[in-house]
């Protein structure tokens, strides 16, 4: 296992030792769910980058944790295609390539399209339209401030709010599997792309449309939305010459 992604995995221990106290009051996770869960999140954040190696019982003794659970998450996460699980060699971070984006935002484009004109169609609650206007609001102060991290923050909130808002349980399931490999090349081009201008306009073009009950304009404008940042990805990772992430 490489240092970064062991001092990940340290760093992860230390965080579940130090909420174990107050976790005992509240419902207790399942083993396979934690292990899902801290893992994904090492992988997605980057702290487990591709090509990282890691034989089964290092993982289980970093989370603290049997060996059982560990494989169980594994197999969860291969079947999403983050990690490849090798008989006697552990496991291994998956590499996303351009080839993989194309075929993702080519999805995404799809799916997320579709919520958006459902939602439009049946339209939101009070609730949900209060939490989409936040999440553009959010987006416009990290893009005058030009603080990306935040700006990917409320990009993120958007979408996974705009697919759920679809009350479509099949379609934000499908769209979340997708969307989670894409997450890591995101977060490392973040830096390279351009100030994202055109970006909120298109999200506050698509919550108007809601707004409006204006399903056509709402399903048009985020399809482009999503078909545009998708070819503006894959031209950098080009550029830079980032094949495989």
């Amino acid at each position: 296992m490489s240092a970064e992604a062991l001092q990940g995995l340290q760093h992860t221990e230390q965080r579940l030792s130090r909420a174990r106290g107050t976790a005992r009051s509240r419902r207790r996770v399942p083993q396979t769910q934690r292990a899902y869960d801290e893992l994904k999140h090492l992988i997605l954040e980057n702290r487990m980058p591709a090509g990282t190696q890691a034989l089964e019982q290092e993982v289980a003794r970093q989370l603290n944790m049997s060996r059982t659970p560990v494989r169980e998450a594994l197999i969860r996460l291969a079947q999403e295609g983050m990690v490849e699980v090798r008989p006697r060699h552990g496991m291994r971070v998956l590499p996303v390539s351009v080839a993989d984006m194309r075929e993702i935002y080519e999805i995404l484009a799809g799916l997320e399209a579709a919520a958006a004109g459902a939602a439009a169609r049946h339209g939101v609650s009070s609730q949900q339209l209060a939490a989409l206007e936040q999440a553009v609001a959010d987006m416009e102060d990290a893009e005058r401030c030009d603080d990306r991290a935040a700006w990917a923050a409320g990009d993120a909130t958007f979408h996974r709010l705009l697919v759920e808002a679809s009350g479509n349980r099949r379609l934000v399931a499908m769209v979340e599997a997708v969307r989670d490999q894409s997450h890591r090349v995101r977060m490392l081009t973040l830096q390279l792309r351009p100030r994202p201008v055109n970006s909120n306009r298109d999200h506050a073009e698509v919550l108007q449309a809601i707004r409006d009950r204006d399903e056509e304009t709402a399903y048009r404008v985020h399809r482009r939305h999503r078909v545009e940042a998708g070819r503006m990805l894959i031209a950098l990772l080009e550029q830079h010459g980032l094949d495989h992430l």
